[in-house]
């Protein structure tokens, strides 16, 4: 028997990443054995449709049941298609994941638990600046622009870039870049309380790194300025 759990390592002591179509890692464990393999997720850097390209690759593998924090729907008709169990709002170690499969701590989820497209920005420290510059042209100076992004792009990017045309400067705003991860979506609850608790901690932990990402970016552009 095999299981799969999307982890942002290669390795049973990594996390396990929230997002199943562009994880940075699948684990392929035993979880009899504990004897594991990890397999780069080539798709996490794909334009689009990364979920049904992780989970055809998967598909393949003949694996019992895929562990992850969150899928959408198109990996999850073709990983229920192939015969697949899915169990979203995972998160922890991958070994403690492993170890909760093998004694029935997790239950199967009968639909996605996101939107599609969910997580789709995987540049980390992508954001654009959101406010609107001074301009140039009228002696205000530049403006800083750029989002304040980490977390290997975990989430939807939400700014877009401010052009320099008509003498508007770069911008001035933060930005939403990677590594913010947007509530879920009401109209993909997950399956049961425990799992949406567990969703939620994910989520509020990923938030928690991307705030103190942009407190230590400030902290680095103020001192710039001094």
């Amino acid at each position: 028997m095999k299981i799969v759990i999307s982890a942002t390592g290669d390795s049973l002591d990594a996390e396990v990443d929230p997002r199943f179509g562009r994880c940075q890692y699948f684990i392929i464990a035993d979880p009899d054995t504990m004897k594991f393999e990890a397999v780069a997720n080539e798709s996490a850097v794909a334009s689009g449709g990364a979920g049904i390209a992780a989970a055809q690759m998967i598909a393949d593998k003949g694996v019992e049941a895929v562990l992850t924090g969150n899928c959408g729907p198109n990996a999850h008709q073709v990983l229920s298609g192939a015969g697949i169990n899915i169990i979203t709002g995972v998160s922890g170690k991958v070994k403690d994941a492993v170890e909760g499969y093998r004694t029935g701590k997790f239950k199967k989820s009968s639909q996605p638990n996101v939107p599609d497209h969910f997580g789709m920005s995987a540049d980390p420290g992508v954001g654009g600046g959101m406010g609107g510059g001074m301009g140039r042209g009228g002696g205000m100076g530049k403006g800083m622009g750029g989002g304040m992004g980490r977390g290997g792009g975990m989430g939807r990017g939400m700014g877009g870039g401010m052009g320099r045309g008509g003498g508007m400067g770069r911008g001035m705003g933060m930005g939403m870049g990677g590594g913010m991860m947007p509530p879920a979506d009401p109209a993909f609850p997950a399956s049961s309380p425990e799992q949406e608790i567990e969703a939620l901690k994910t989520q509020s932990q990923m938030l928690a790194q991307q705030l103190s990402a942009i407190q230590q970016r400030l902290e680095q552009l103020e001192n710039k300025g001094k």
